[in-house]
């Protein structure tokens, strides 16, 4: 078994390293706590960007007090990020609903011949089957007493996982009269023109996916700020940063929240919030840690 070189630190050293290192630290009380409560590590993520690569130490004037606020910041903003995410997610699994009346089948999450790939359509049912079998919700329970056990898609869209939908909205087919289809129409854009157009499946698809990751970033308390994040939405060209970035932020994400917006009031009160935040922290937070450019305001 492999032998981790580091060993343990205790609390009270792990605040002696953070002094070594140059960081000010007013209060020993405030900072175990921290430590006690929050994590070195977790702490740590927020101040990589603070040190100094040539000397290892952080810059000068970075106090545990500048970390922390940070850290609040992260914690809000993941907040307020879960809480319009799933007002996204609701909407979604409710327009995808509507758009599958199409086909008059209440049961046509059963049924491969609406989606694309086989293979694919079978492993989603698995998943699916899974989601239901571990509710316990009423709605389940009626279909599974009344009705041999057969889960209309309007109860089975309730108890999947944003993931599932993502999955099944990706291997829908795709062409006119299709359920997909009739639900991009609910996901319109003007372009360069000004024409109002429906977005392609390529597009749509990794806007919900890019919403999808961070939803999960949320839903673990995993860090935000000064983050690369592993997706690559495509945007509409006219929110496209020029250069393109070496790595996809915030931005980006939020970008492929405001297409999937429920509605323009929400997305109103939504950016609004987003903005008093920012500001709360704008002793602390840079923006262009987010990946936000200069212009940012104009694209939302």
């Amino acid at each position: 078994m492999y032998t981790y070189p580091k060993n343990f630190l205790s609390i009270t050293q792990l605040i002696q390293k953070l002094k070594d290192t140059g960081m000010t630290i007013d209060s020993n009380d405030t900072a175990e706590i921290a430590l006690t409560t929050i994590g070195y590590y977790r702490l740590k993520g927020y101040s990589f960007h603070l040190i100094d690569p040539s000397t290892k130490k952080y810059i000068e004037g970075i106090s545990l007090s500048d970390i922390l606020r940070l850290y609040r910041f992260d914690s809000e903003l993941s907040d307020l990020l879960f809480s319009y995410l799933s007002q996204i997610e609701v909407a979604l699994k409710s327009q995808l609903v509507n758009a599958f009346q199409i086909t008059h089948d209440a049961l046509v999450l059963n049924d491969p011949s609406v989606f694309k790939d086989k293979k694919t359509f079978w492993k989603n049912q698995s998943t699916i089957a899974s989601e239901i079998s571990r509710s316990n919700d009423v709605f389940i329970e009626h279909n599974f007493d009344n009705h041999d056990g057969a889960i209309p898609i309007w109860a089975a869209v309730e108890v999947m996982s944003f993931g599932t939908i993502s999955k099944t909205i990706k291997n829908m087919k795709t062409g006119s009269n299709t359920a997909f289809s009739e639900l991009i129409k609910n996901y319109k854009f003007k372009n360069s023109n000004g024409r109002d157009i429906n977005p392609s499946k390529d597009m749509f698809t990794s806007w919900i996916q890019a919403v999808s990751i961070m939803r999960n970033i949320c839903a673990h308390n995993s860090r935000i700020y000064n983050r690369s994040i592993s997706t690559r939405p495509q945007l509409i060209y006219s929110d496209v940063i020029h250069p393109h970035p070496r790595y996809n932020g915030l931005y980006q994400i939020m970008l492929s929240i405001k297409y999937l917006r429920p509605t323009e009031d929400s997305w109103t009160a939504f950016i609004t919030d987003f903005k008093q935040l920012l500001n709360n922290y704008s002793d602390v937070c840079d923006i262009r840690r987010l990946n936000f450019p200069s212009d940012w305001e104009s694209h939302f």
